[in-house]
């Protein structure tokens, strides 16, 4: 079965899965003791310190292991919000950040702290214009690349225009595949994202950045993480980081013309499909699309029964009726969205058949929705008629993406200048419905009070149609 969602987790690379087999046999004890098992351990531990640390940039006294890269952000963050409270307790990160740094941020502010969030352009990229700081910022946070979408943002420039505020870079998504940027003050990752095994984070804090961590104080891992390390796994994890970063090049070459293959054929072949995220400064592995008209969830259950494996925005809410936040800072579809993120090897065949399949399968998606019907005269408005020239459409009590294909299939009865109005209640649809006006060139004219088009409940969404 093709596997297409490497940017949740990358399949255990071999030489991660020789080194842990070996590690489990020789590093097995514990490696704060000093007999010649604890030593022989402890060896290895610093073995694989030194190979992470290099890869980061770092050095190996500025490296602590955690057990997730959720881990790393959350004792990051904290740390550092912590070891800098005198100079303030205001934080700044961007709109499309990870679930990890959102829900720290959440904690921090119902704690007394204050947040800013900096937005985002279409494409996915911070406005790094907007990345201010103040004199009482105590951190900043930027990822290296989005995890959703594949955008790669400008740290190096960000952390310019932060000056001596400490900027956490959450590189979880591109370490082992792109060169770490520059400016960073603290960086996590997660070992399972290339290819090392789970339950192995990085936590990585500069030489004179102020650190206290929020947990009781503990020996290990320079006092910032925590209980017994695992040395098998992270003796495992780092020799895979090492082996990606040596095929890197190569593989990122071959892989980036495959999700150009895909971010070029999907729009041809698929009708109402736009392709989201920075099409040039991306990862060269993920390329994330949104249908319109169709339930992404629906859509990845007829991926899976086609025997591809792939994922539907956020990883981390996916499982949940909340609209991506990432999607929705971009102003894009937050419906019908497609992420397809490649493992190393994955080959063109495999590609090509999900080209394949692909149009049919999104066919039938859309087929019982009656998209190539005309739509019956009066179907769908609320009170039975329009209002003063203005066409109302009732999707109240519908879930999206079913408010965005009424419009869709109403648009034609309102002449060019014409209005229509959406009343709708589910809350995807504030997103949703400018963002369809935004792909069909139409005219998003903004909400209003349902009451005020006889509805009991939800809002009215005005559209002007253009064309």
């Amino acid at each position: 079965m093709p596997y297409f969602d490497a940017a949740s987790t990358a399949p255990l690379h071999p030489v991660a899965r020789q080194a842990l087999n070996a590690a489990l046999d020789e590093g097995w004890a514990d490696p704060a003791r000093l007999y010649r098992s604890g030593r022989q351990a402890r060896m290895l531990l610093d073995a694989a310190r030194e190979t992470v640390a290099e890869v980061l940039g770092a050095r190996a006294d500025e490296v602590s292991f955690t057990t997730s890269g959720t881990q790393a952000v959350q004792l990051g963050m904290l740390g550092a919000l912590r070891g800098r409270r005198r100079t303030g307790r205001h934080l700044l990160h961007s709109a499309v950040e990870h679930s990890s740094v959102l829900h720290t941020a959440e904690l921090h502010e119902a704690d007394g702290g204050s947040v800013d969030v900096v937005p985002v352009d279409r494409s996915g990229r911070v406005l790094v214009e907007r990345f201010a700081v103040r004199p009482d910022t105590a951190l900043a946070v930027l990822q290296s690349a989005n995890h959703e979408v594949g955008t790669v943002q400008p740290v190096a420039e960000a952390a310019e225009r932060c000056g001596t505020v400490p900027l956490l870079v959450d590189a979880a998504q591109s370490v082992g595949r792109l060169p770490v940027p520059d400016g960073w003050s603290l960086l996590t990752a997660s070992a399972h994202k290339w290819g090392g095994p789970p339950g192995v984070g990085v936590l990585a804090v500069r030489k004179g950045v102020r650190f206290s961590s929020v947990l009781p104080a503990d020996e290990r891992e320079s006092g910032r993480v925590p209980g017994y390390v695992n040395v098998p796994a992270i003796v495992a994890a780092a020799a895979s980081l090492r082996a990606v970063r040596a095929q890197a090049e190569q593989e990122n070459a071959r892989l980036h013309a495959l999700v150009e293959r895909i971010r070029t054929r999907v729009p041809q072949l698929v009708p109402e499909v736009e392709v989201v995220g920075d099409p040039v400064r991306r990862l060269p592995h993920l390329v994330t699309f949104s249908c319109l008209y169709v339930d992404g969830e629906v859509l990845l259950t007829e991926l899976d029964r086609a025997g591809f494996a792939v994922s539907s925005g956020s990883s981390c809410t996916s499982s949940t009726l909340t609209p991506s936040h990432v999607l929705a800072a971009m102003g894009v579809l937050t419906e019908g969205n497609v992420r397809v993120s490649l493992p190393q090897g994955t080959p063109a065949e495999e590609v090509d058949r999900f080209l394949a399949v692909l149009p049919d399968l999104v066919a039938a998606v859309r087929a019982p929705l009656g998209l190539d019907l005309p739509a019956p005269a009066g179907a769908g408005v609320a009170a039975g008629a329009a209002q003063e020239g203005v066409l109302v459409i009732d999707a109240l009590g519908k879930r999206c993406p079913l408010p965005v294909i009424e419009l869709a299939k109403r648009l034609g009865e309102v002449a060019p200048g014409g209005e229509l109005v959406v009343l709708a209640d589910d809350e995807a649809a504030r997103l949703d419905i400018p963002a369809w006006c935004a792909m069909r060139e139409q005219e998003y004219l903004g909400e209003a009070p349902a009451a005020g088009y006889g509805a009991d409940r939800g809002f009215a969404y005005r559209v002007r149609r253009l064309s």
